[in-house]
C-alpha cells in the first residue's frame, strides 16, 4: 500500500516539473527569460543612475547604444575584461517603481547568439552570469539608489 502511494506521488511530481519545464520553455513575452529585479525609483532617475554606473566602472560599450523602444529602454554594458556585452532592460511599474531586467549576454565578437539571462532549465547554469551581474552592475546601482533616497523618485 505504502509503495502504491509513493509511486503516485512520484508521477505527480514527475507530471509537475513536466508542466513547469513547458510553461517555462514557451515563456511568454519578448525577454520571457530575463532576470528581473525591482528598483524603487523612477524610470528617468533610474537611467541616470545606471549612465553613472557606467561611466565610473567602465562599463560602457561603443558595439551598441542604449535606446528607447516601444515599452522598454535598452541599455547594453561592456565587460571589457571578458569581451563580454550585456543588455538589460528598464520598464516603468509606476511613478516610483522601475522593473529592472537583466535580459541577455553574449561575447563582443560573434554576431548575434545572444544567450538568455535564464537560458538553461536548471538554475545554477544560469547562476554564474546573474551572480556576475549582480555584482558588477546591480549592487552599484542599488548604493546610488539609496543615496538619493531622499528624492524618494521624484524630480
Amino acid at each position: 500500500m505504502k509503495r502504491k502511494y509513493l509511486l503516485i506521488t512520484i508521477g505527480l511530481l514527475a507530471v509537475g516539473l513536466l508542466f513547469y519545464y513547458i510553461g517555462w520553455s514557451f515563456s511568454p513575452g519578448s525577454y520571457g527569460k530575463a532576470e528581473t529585479y525591482e528598483l524603487n525609483v523612477s524610470e528617468r532617475i533610474l537611467i541616470e543612475i545606471i549612465n553613472e554606473v557606467k561611466s565610473e566602472n567602465n562599463l560602457n560599450t561603443n558595439s551598441f547604444a542604449d535606446h528607447k523602444s516601444k515599452h522598454w529602454y535598452s541599455i547594453y554594458f561592456e565587460y571589457k575584461d571578458k569581451n563580454q556585452i550585456i543588455h538589460a532592460l528598464t520598464r516603468p511599474k509606476n511613478k516610483t517603481t522601475t522593473t529592472f531586467y537583466f535580459a541577455n549576454y553574449k561575447n563582443k565578437t560573434d554576431l548575434g547568439n545572444w544567450i538568455d539571462a535564464n537560458e538553461y532549465f536548471w538554475w545554477w547554469k544560469n547562476s554564474k552570469a546573474k551572480n556576475e551581474f549582480e555584482e558588477r552592475i546591480l549592487e552599484r546601482i542599488k548604493e546610488k539608489i539609496k543615496k538619493r533616497k531622499p528624492n524618494n523618485g521624484y524630480n
